[in-house]
């Protein structure tokens, strides 16, 4: 079925003078800008077909200061879709704030876990 349909978006927040924050899409591991509204895009694609969304913030990716939890709402509560949040975990408490606060159907996390942080089990 669809759940086999995993759109992968790599978003930034990104600010105009005068106008509110909002995330684009960006290419090339968070270099090239698209001009692409990440909420916008999510539903546009789950519209079209896709089970899934894997939503990683590029702006928290690697930071271990855990997921941007407003981008995973806005796109968790725009798309009739499981999310899975990405970028930014340090802690097992993490993990839980992406699923509670953030509305996310699933969580990633690979440095934990790769680096000895945590171990699976834990």
């Amino acid at each position: 079925g669809n759940q086999c349909i995993v759109v992968a978006i790599d978003a930034k927040k990104v600010s105009a003078a005068g106008e509110a924050d909002r995330w684009e899409i960006f290419t090339h591991g968070g270099r090239e800008k698209t001009g692409i509204d990440a909420v916008d895009f999510a539903a546009r694609m789950v519209d079209r077909g896709a089970g899934e969304i894997l939503l990683t913030s590029m702006d928290r990716d690697g930071t271990k200061a855990g997921y941007d939890i407003a981008l995973t709402r806005a796109v968790a509560d725009a798309v009739r879709a499981p999310v899975i949040a990405s970028g930014g975990v340090g802690t097992l408490d993490h993990l839980v704030e992406g699923i509670r606060d953030g509305h996310a159907g699933a969580v990633l996390a690979a440095s934990i876990f790769h680096f000895g942080t945590y171990s699976i089990a834990e």
